[in-house]
């Protein structure tokens, strides 16, 4: 029996398993930063609207509104979707360095499950 070569495949395995972390974090991120630039822009224009004192751009500011909570909500999803996931993975890392074996993980949920924020 070749332990060397064991050793390589789980070398190779966890590098498999690492660049699947790193995407999934980092379209994550990508995804929750739309929304925060996108909140930024939102803002600037409830900051506009109340500056005018207009009464119409004022009542437009609870659409406007409405939608930052949203976003608020989608980012916060994304986030607990990472977390979920990022815990899976060294969870299952822990079970199979504890089993001493290797096994497949799946990670990148994160906002794949959609939840209505009434909104």
């Amino acid at each position: 029996m070749n332990h060397e070569a064991d050793d390589g495949e789980d070398v190779a395995a966890v590098a498999v398993e690492d660049v699947e972390v790193w995407d999934t974090l980092s379209n994550g991120f990508k995804r929750a930063q739309l929304f925060l630039d996108q909140n930024r822009d939102l803002i600037q224009r409830v900051n506009e609207n109340h500056m005018s004192r207009i009464p119409d751009n004022v009542a437009r500011n609870v659409g406007l509104i409405n939608e930052i909570n949203g976003n608020i909500f989608r980012v916060m999803e994304i986030y607990s979707d990472l977390s979920v996931d990022l815990a899976k993975n060294f969870d299952q890392r822990r079970r199979t360095a504890k089993n001493g074996g290797t096994t497949t993980t799946t990670t990148g949920s994160y906002g794949g499950r959609r939840r209505s924020c009434g909104s």
